[in-house]
């Protein structure tokens, strides 16, 4: 029988996240649930991923804290005895001009969407360099390949966090670990939404399949490079956005 391997997907009560973790547990993953409000949701992405086999804890991590991250590894490591994969999921957007960005809004934006994944990855990377195996998956956003007007901190942490992958794909290739980033477009969630709803007419006019994405359509590409198949896939941004930008 072949033994699970586990992953923590930060950022997993809702959205992608949740999608990621129902995806991975088809495929073989134990489970690591973070949130930071939401338990009840997070509870209820838990029992979804144990009906798929899996087992799985959620555990509370503001990744704003240092010591919230190394307790989420602790935890994740005392539960599961491994840590196979990361998938840096969670993210922090809010939509402000340059003139009205204050240095604290711009600096919560740098902590959850890179300073968190890279914190993530250095405690988490002993663990697969130990086994000579291992699978991160960064998720950035669209706007690290377009620019936002009305997000710069946010499209300078996604963008980031591409230039992050790299290179960690580097540093951690010769130990047998793969790092890629996934790049979603416009995509349902409960966060986007009221968004979509009200421009969705806007949106779709400018995608070449005319939609935005279902996170079921994201996850599917996280669970392929977490899997055994995507071994010599690393260092790359893929882009999930039905068109919109071709880079």
């Amino acid at each position: 029988m072949k033994m699970r391997r586990t992953a923590i997907v930060t950022g997993s009560s809702r959205g992608i996240g949740a999608a990621i973790a129902r995806r991975i547990a088809r495929s073989g993953y134990d489970v690591v649930i973070t949130y930071v409000r939401e338990r009840e949701k997070a509870e209820a992405v838990r029992a979804e991923v144990e009906k798929e086999g899996a087992k799985s804890i959620a555990v509370k991590c503001d990744l704003r804290s240092p010591e919230e991250i190394e307790n989420l590894v602790k935890k994740a490591f005392g539960a599961f005895g491994r840590i196979d994969a990361l998938v840096n999921n969670a993210g922090y957007s809010s939509h402000f001009s340059l003139t009205e960005l204050s240095l604290e809004e711009w600096e919560r934006s740098i902590k959850v969407n890179l300073t968190a994944a890279f914190y993530l990855t250095k405690l988490v990377a002993p663990f697969m360099v130990e086994r000579k195996w291992g699978r991160i998956v960064n998720v950035s956003s669209l706007r690290a390949m377009t620019g936002s007007p009305h997000g710069p901190h946010y499209a300078a942490a996604k963008a980031g966090i591409i230039g992050l992958t790299r290179s960690l794909a580097l540093i951690l290739g010769p130990h047998n670990i793969t790092v890629n980033a996934v790049v979603p477009g416009y995509t349902w969630t409960d966060m986007t939404r009221s968004y979509l709803e009200e421009k969705g007419e806007e949106i779709y006019g400018k995608i070449p399949l005319r939609r935005a994405a279902q996170p079921e359509e994201v996850a599917a590409l996280v669970n392929f490079l977490l899997s055994d198949e995507a071994s010599y896939i690393t260092g790359q941004a893929i882009n999930v956005n039905g068109g919109i930008y071709m880079g």
